[in-house]
């Protein structure tokens, strides 16, 4: 994976720096598989991929 740039945008006051978003490839998170579990704040997700390459992530 590429890693993002960081980019600086200006504006009429002043210079805002935007942090790169982190990126994740879904099929490592769901190790070669269509699942993987994802907790947030003690609840529990699931990611699944669908046959048709989409992302439903559930509670």
């Amino acid at each position: 994976m590429n890693a993002p740039f960081q980019q600086r945008r200006e504006t009429a006051h002043r210079v805002v720096e935007i942090k790169p978003r982190p990126t994740h490839d879904a099929r490592l998170l769901t190790g070669g598989g269509t699942e993987a579990t994802i907790v947030l704040d003690g609840t529990v997700y699931v990611l699944h991929i669908t046959r048709q390459g989409k992302l439903i992530l559930t509670k």
